[in-house]
């Protein structure tokens, strides 16, 4: 029998040798926590080791477990997707954005990707702040006419929908956790941390500074990540933002948590005996959203979405390089290499969390590459 946890700790000491700092990985097969391993260090300073506990930010693959908030309101009947976002909460209709749909949100067709003017790290943790600027704005875009990437945003309309549709009127934080965490056995996901946390959370190492005569980003990708609330330790490891629930991009978990959430969406919706969506519902996320080959107009790239608020995979680019090439997974990159995957054909679900940015160009660029593809050998899958 091959053993994956021995496979997986050589890949991750090849992604060390490689210039990573601190890297976990958890694998699910078959809803079976199959690989629960680490390396590496949590904090440089310190010379803090990655242990099995340690928690990472993981910026935008926070996403996927927001997007599921959204669709597990869709099963009950709560939310279409082909209705306004308006329908659900009605000051978002205002400025051109009545007819802006549920689906427009989950594909990044929903018009208002940037960041509200002026906002500041205290604004991204005052939620009916953020809540009530985004219903104030204006579109860049016409809703539903072309791909801009909401960076942040996306998690605030798609979490104030499900908050609005919530009988019980909770909070997204608590609704994340009661609704995916509790039944599921997750214990180490957050939208929020509490204080205890804190201390096991490993240190950021920020993007390096372009090469020179690097293009600067454009002004919509600035506008949506502004500098002053960019994905840097500066600002995601400040103490307020840590414990405030930012749903696009604010969830700090370990791998083996992220890898049991994304094993439910790999088994078909349902984990332990506990069914979260229905099969049919979690198949149809890996349908492309329409105009696949469409450039981005934030990210100035092809990004390979279905239409549920997922990536995709298949062949790279544009499909994110380490989950591989089958085009039924499902996954959600993060800022700076994090990323989460389900693949429901081999029933198999990854997490891989690490605490050194980096902006791969390709797969050969990209230090994480060797964990997906001797997981993927070892399996027998693409």
């Amino acid at each position: 029998m091959v053993d994956i946890s021995k496979i997986v700790q050589d890949a991750v000491q090849t992604a060390l040798g490689r210039g990573e700092i601190g890297v976990q990985v958890a694998a699910y097969v078959n809803g079976e926590l199959v690989a629960d391993v680490w390396g590496g260090l949590a904090d440089k300073a310190t010379v803090r080791k990655v242990d099995g506990d340690t928690l990472f930010p993981v910026f935008s693959v926070t996403k996927a477990v927001t997007a599921t908030a959204l669709h597990i309101q869709a099963e009950r009947g709560l939310i279409d997707y082909e209705q306004p976002i308006s329908r659900y909460w009605p000051e978002f209709g205002a400025r051109g954005k009545d007819k802006a749909t549920i689906r427009d949100a989950l594909t990044h067709r929903a018009g208002i990707p940037l960041m509200p003017s002026g906002v500041t790290p205290e604004h991204m943790c005052d939620w009916e702040w953020m809540v009530d600027q985004l219903a104030r704005m204006e579109p860049v875009f016409e809703p539903g006419t072309t791909s801009a990437y909401h960076s942040y945003t996306f998690g605030w309309i798609i979490a104030e929908c499900v908050r609005r549709t919530d009988p019980k009127e909770r909070p997204f934080s608590r609704f994340v956790q009661e609704e995916i965490g509790a039944p599921l056995g997750i214990d180490n996901l957050f939208l929020g941390i509490p204080d205890g946390v804190e201390p096991r959370i490993a240190q950021l190492t920020n993007l390096p500074p372009p090469a020179p005569g690097t293009p600067p980003p454009g002004p919509l990708r600035m506008g949506a990540i502004p500098l002053q609330v960019g994905v840097v330790e500066e600002v995601f490891g400040r103490p307020d933002v840590r414990r405030a629930c930012i749903p696009g991009a604010g969830g700090i978990m370990n791998a083996r948590s992220e890898a049991r959430f994304f094993a439910m969406l790999a088994n078909g919706g349902q984990l332990g005996g506990v069914r979260l969506l229905s099969e049919e519902r979690v198949r149809s996320f890996s349908t492309p959203r329409r105009n696949p080959d469409e450039v981005d107009r934030v990210l100035a790239r092809v990004l390979n979405l279905g239409i549920s608020g997922f990536h995709l995979g298949g062949q790279s680019p544009p499909a994110p390089p380490v989950i591989g090439s089958n085009p039924h997974t499902i996954s959600h990159p993060g800022a700076g290499g994090s990323i989460g995957w389900a693949d429901p054909d081999a029933r198999l679900a990854v997490a891989i969390c690490h605490n050194r940015m980096f902006d791969a160009q390709s797969p050969q660029d990209c230090p994480l590459q060797p964990i997906g593809d001797a997981i993927r050998k070892a399996l027998g899958v693409n």
